[in-house]
């Protein structure tokens, strides 16, 4: 090979581990503060939950996977974070989920996801259909249908549902 092609394949070499390291920096600096400082505010606090005894009733977050978690419910107040934080009232140890993933709130009786600018997105889909693909805007709010599953994380699956009669007065 000429020496002017090696010099020129060193060069793309070179340039392609600075664009790693590049992205792996800004992959780190998002996780570790430069958007998760933003995730609060990004929505006006939610509004209080009506009575039990309100149209709908209470929501219950249910774990579906991963199976050290499955089963696991989760009353759903005004709102829960979703993350790998311990303060998140939802803690995933799943290294894909982000610190702060994500929240689901209720708002006039209906619930909500907001992705709060997760480095590998939320999903959101249906139990019988094909994995979801595309990715929930970071902190755009999407309206959740009953049964509707959160994807998030490389194994997280978590479904929303109304409270049943029995769980509201069990509380």
């Amino acid at each position: 090979m000429p020496e002017s092609l090696l010099t020129i394949l060193k060069f793309c070499l070179l340039a392609l581990v600075y664009l790693f390291f590049l992205r792996v920096l800004r992959a780190v600096w998002a996780e570790v503060g430069g958007r998760g400082s933003r995730a609060a505010p990004a929505a006006p606090a939610p509004a209080r939950v009506r009575a039990a005894g309100s149209r709908g009733g209470a929501g219950r977050l249910r774990v579906v996977e991963p199976p050290a978690l499955r089963g696991r419910t989760f009353e759903l107040g005004e709102e829960l974070t979703v993350g790998r934080a311990s303060g998140c009232q939802i803690a995933l140890d799943d290294s894909y989920v982000s610190q702060l993933h994500a929240r689901v709130f209720r708002r006039d009786n209906q619930f909500y996801v907001e992705d709060l600018g997760s480095t590998n997105g939320t999903f959101v889909g249906n139990p019988g259909d094909a994995l979801p693909t595309t990715p929930l805007t970071p902190h755009e709010r999407h309206e959740l249908a009953e049964g509707e599953r959160i994807y998030l994380g490389a194994w997280c699956r978590i479904m929303i549902r109304r409270a049943t009669a029995e769980e509201r007065n069990a509380t």
